[in-house]
C-alpha cells in the first residue's frame, strides 16, 4: 500500500521551534512527528511512502534516510522552490505516485501533524472503490465539510461563523446536508488525476474536492470512536503527549 506524507509546511504556529526545525521533526513524547506517523503506516502495512518537503528540507531527508526509512520504502517529493498547498502538494508528487501502482489503487494522504486512534488499515480498505474517502468527525469547529445525509457524499463546504458556502449544487441546502470536520487524513484515487489539468501549480485539495464532487464519488468516513488532535500550535504540545499515552499511536 502508498501512502503521501504533507510535511513541507512552514509550521509557523510552533515558533519557535520550528525557526531551527521543520514541523515534521518537533517532537512529541520523546518522538519527532514524523516517526510517530511512518511508524504507524508500516505497521498498518503502507511499504511505500512519498514525503513532500520543503522548510528544512535537509533535516528531514537526513532524519528519514538515517532510520533507513522505518522499513519503508521513501521517495522525496521537493518543493524547496516554492510550497505548493495540499492539492499542488500531489501534483506534484504524481510520477512517484504512480510509480509501481500500475492498477491504480488508492493512495493515503496524511498530514504529519495529525494525530489520531484511527485504524489506518481498515481505513484504508473501505475506501478503495471510492474516488476519495474523506476522515471525518463532528467534533465542533467553524468550517464544515457539508455531505449528503443518506449516502455521504460530499455537497460542499460552509463556514458557520460568516455563512460562506461553496458547492457546485447552486440550490444546495446547507441544513439538510450532515455537517462533519475533516480530520485530515483521506484516500485519493488516481482516477483523479485527469481533473488536476484544469488547475494551477498550487491549490487546496478540499478545493479540488468541491469542484469534482458532483462528478465523482467522494464520501465522508465517519469513523466510530474517531479521535484527532491537530499538533499545530505551541499549546497543543503537552495534549498531543497525553493523547498518545491514551490513545497509543
Amino acid at each position: 500500500m502508498k501512502a503521501m506524507i504533507f510535511a513541507a509546511g512552514l509550521g509557523t504556529r510552533l515558533k519557535p521551534l520550528t525557526d531551527t526545525m521543520p514541523k515534521a521533526l518537533v517532537p512529541v513524547g520523546g518522538k519527532p512527528l514524523l516517526e510517530l506517523q511512518m511508524r504507524r503506516l508500516v505497521a498498518a502495512g503502507f511499504t511505500d511512502i512519498v514525503i513532500n518537503v520543503h522548510h528544512f528540507a535537509d533535516q528531514i531527508v537526513r532524519f528519514v534516510e538515517e532510520h533507513d526509512g522505518f522499513g519503508a520504502r521513501v521517495r522525496f517529493s521537493d518543493e524547496r522552490e516554492r510550497l505548493l498547498d495540499t492539492g499542488g502538494g500531489i501534483r506534484k508528487a504524481v510520477p512517484l505516485l504512480l510509480d509501481g501502482n500500475e492498477g491504480g489503487a488508492p493512495f493515503l494522504v496524511h498530514n504529519v501533524d495529525i494525530l489520531s486512534n484511527v485504524n489506518l488499515a481498515d481505513f484504508y480498505r473501505r475506501g478503495t472503490e471510492a474516488a476519495a474517502l474523506l476522515l471525518v468527525n463532528e467534533r465542533p469547529t467553524q468550517r464544515y465539510l457539508l455531505f449528503d445525509r443518506e449516502s455521504g457524499r460530499l455537497m460542499g463546504w460552509t463556514n458557520v461563523a460568516t455563512g460562506e458556502v461553496k458547492s457546485p449544487y447552486q440550490t444546495l441546502d446547507v441544513e439538510a446536508c450532515r455537517k462533519y470536520a475533516f480530520a485530515g487524513i483521506h484516500l485519493f484515487s488516481p482516477r483523479l488525476f485527469t481533473y488536476f489539468n484544469d488547475w494551477p501549480d498550487r491549490f487546496s485539495i478540499i478545493d479540488f474536492y468541491l469542484s469534482v464532487c458532483n462528478r465523482e464519488s467522494v464520501y465522508a468516513y465517519p469513523s466510530p470512536g474517531l479521535k484527532v488532535l491537530d499538533v499545530g500550535k505551541q499549546d497543543s504540545l503537552a495534549r498531543a503527549e497525553a493523547f498518545l499515552a491514551e490513545e497509543c499511536c
